[in-house]
């Protein structure tokens, strides 16, 4: 079966949970999505209350508090919300992106010289009496280590599975970036990657999809034998020719379905996670979206489509700049939007 790129993005915003709003706990929601980008503590909650037909903020912070949900440097090098069981299993999944930008990134410098064994043991010392502010394990760290403690503590979120703790990442607190190891801090072990169940969570989220896209949602590469060789896998085309893999139950939505205005956090996942970025976004949404310092802004979807940024001013929703004149019917349901997003605020 060819699908046509509108199609695909219907389906994937289908699988998205953003043309009907669904009853599930933020829990279940973040396990579905395998996690939300969340280098800014507020987008992952307006990204749920996208997709969540009753959303309490509040159920997010109990759990970070409760250990069940984390903040994790994951795919693509960013900080996801996860829950334990997923940053277990991606971690080690995704430390070659790791080992990637300890070699390449300026924050590091020349610390990235610095002996592995070595290092290791010494942040095991530093954080053995529990976790620390970045700033306090690279000022630690620099007394072993003749390197800067700013390139130091770089080196330590790369090199080791770090989780942010709490409060950073609850609803509507501030806090600096205290770490201590992930499997320490929710007991969950370490596990061995796997590759197939993590794609085919990816399909049922994301897919249907080539390797490419696993690759630009995860940085993780060299994914193309992985797909080909899952003999459950079904197979379609898009417009180009290419093949898309597939989980053979996961649903193909009609092309025509309506998709109602949707108010996401910035950096969400649902346009971030494929090899073109263009399932639902246009080359001038993403111009706009980039220029002008404005990737800080969050993303307006209109009819299935990236069409506009909107930012929150005194827990006031404004809108702009949107990218053509919506009809009475999409401002309509882009009032009721707003509305829900300043409820949520002002909780």
């Amino acid at each position: 079966m060819r699908l046509n790129r509108r199609r695909l993005g219907r389906t994937l915003l289908l699988r998205q949970h953003l043309l009907d709003r669904v009853d599930a706990t933020p829990t279940a929601m973040i396990e579905h999505l395998i996690g939300l980008q969340a280098q800014e503590n507020l987008p992952p909650y307006l990204s749920l209350a996208a997709r969540l037909r009753s959303f309490d903020p509040l159920a997010v912070t109990r759990g970070l508090e409760a250990r069940e949900l984390v903040r994790l440097l994951t795919m693509r090098g960013t900080i996801h919300l996860l829950t334990a069981q997923d940053a277990a299993m991606l971690r080690p999944w995704v430390e070659p992106r790791m080992q990637q930008e300890l070699r390449s990134s300026q924050a590091v410098g020349p610390a990235r010289e610095v002996d592995p064994e070595a290092f290791a043991a010494a942040l095991a010392r530093v954080l053995a009496d529990g976790p620390l502010p970045q700033r306090e394990i690279g000022r630690r760290l620099a007394e072993a280590f003749p390197y800067p403690a700013t390139q130091l503590g770089q080196v330590a979120r790369l090199r080791a599975p770090l989780v942010q703790v709490p409060p950073r990442g609850e609803w509507r607190q501030s806090g600096g970036v205290i770490y201590d190891y992930v499997d320490r801090w929710t007991g969950v072990p370490l596990g061995e990657p796997a590759p197939a169940t993590i794609v085919r969570r990816y399909l049922r989220a994301f897919g249907p999809a080539t390797a490419a896209d696993v690759t630009a949602w995860s940085a993780v590469t060299r994914l193309g034998p992985v797909l080909s060789g899952m003999p459950d896998l079904v197979r379609y085309e898009d417009e180009d020719g290419r093949v898309l893999y597939d989980i053979s139950d996961a649903p193909i939505a009609d092309e025509d379905v309506p998709a109602p205005v949707r108010m996401l956090g910035n950096y969400d996942n649902v346009w971030l996670s494929h090899a073109g970025r263009d399932r639902v976004t246009e080359p001038e949404a993403r111009n706009m979206w980039i220029g002008e310092n404005r990737a800080q802004l969050h993303a307006l979807f209109v009819d299935g489509w990236h069409e506009g940024l909107w930012r929150i001013e005194d827990d006031r929703v404004v809108i702009g700049p949107v990218r053509r004149r919506l009809t009475r019917a999409e401002r309509a349901e882009l009032d009721e939007e707003i509305e829900r997003v300043e409820r949520l605020l002002a909780q």
